[in-house]
């Protein structure tokens, strides 16, 4: 039974009085506890199925991520949020994500083929260069060896640019205006620089020395006159181009 004293609350009652308040007091006060006993026991049965299903949800959770790195996965969680690629894939952007990458690899490409062409460029001005040198010293030494004068070698280089060019040997070679090789005066063996050096003396005298006590005269300087078949076609031509008179002379010549 509920056991209070009512003279401790200031009341003055009987013994049958405080008797009497006492067993109508006990009987509210047991309900009521017994109503709150009950709720919190209600509490706790749903505050212990709602831990049991967390803890199945975390055994859940925990098997699924069993031997994973989780840092990793922080990383990579971290780089997706960065990496655009990744991002786009992650939105289902799939062309673009192609789009670039091909940009890329066309970039790269480029990038490439730019830099084999810078170096066949250089290549090919070293080597053209390389046979210009050994082209103006074929030309210089056959010009030497005609008995020109060697103030005139440049002169007599630039001459040649026009005839002369290096075969895959590295010889020089006559050709004509369409690559057709040029032979010399007996028409079989292709005309040489020495050859073609020697014809000049005809068209530019002025590149050779003077003989002593030598002058123009009737018979061109003491020298017989050239007929027809004493030039070749490189030497005609350059004839009739610097000295038409003279080149008039040397067509009454042929079959001579």
């Amino acid at each position: 039974m509920f056991d209070f004293d009512p003279a401790e609350l200031g009341l003055q009652l009987d013994e049958t009085q405080a008797k009497a308040l006492k067993e109508a007091l006990g009987g509210k006060v047991q309900q009521y506890l017994d109503t709150e006993v009950a709720g919190l026991k209600s509490k706790n049965q749903e505050l212990l199925g709602a831990n049991k299903t967390l803890k199945t949800d975390l055994d859940q959770f925990k098997g699924q991520f069993e031997g994973l790195d989780i840092g990793a996965v922080k990383s990579l969680l971290q780089k997706a949020s960065q990496d655009e690629e990744t991002r786009l894939l992650a939105e289902g952007k799939l062309d673009e994500v192609i789009s670039k990458r091909t940009e890329r690899l066309r970039a790269d490409l480029d990038k490439q083929l730019q830099a084999e062409k810078d170096r066949a460029d250089k290549a090919e001005s070293f080597a053209k260069r390389f046979s210009d040198k050994v082209l103006a010293d074929s030309i210089r030494g056959a010009a030497l060896k005609a008995g020109a004068l060697p103030e005139a070698s440049e002169d007599i280089i630039l001459r040649a640019k026009g005839t002369f060019t290096l075969n895959e040997n590295g010889e020089a070679v006559a050709v004509d205006a369409d690559g057709q090789v040029i032979y010399g005066k007996d028409g079989k063996t292709p005309l040489s620089p020495l050859e073609w050096a020697e014809s000049l003396r005809e068209t530019a005298s002025h590149l050779w020395p003077r003989a002593q006590g030598a002058g123009p005269t009737g018979d061109n300087g003491g020298k017989a006159a050239k007929k027809w078949g004493d030039l070749n076609e490189v030497e005609r031509a350059r004839l009739a181009r610097e000295k038409p008179e003279e080149f008039k002379k040397l067509m009454a010549t042929r079959g001579q």
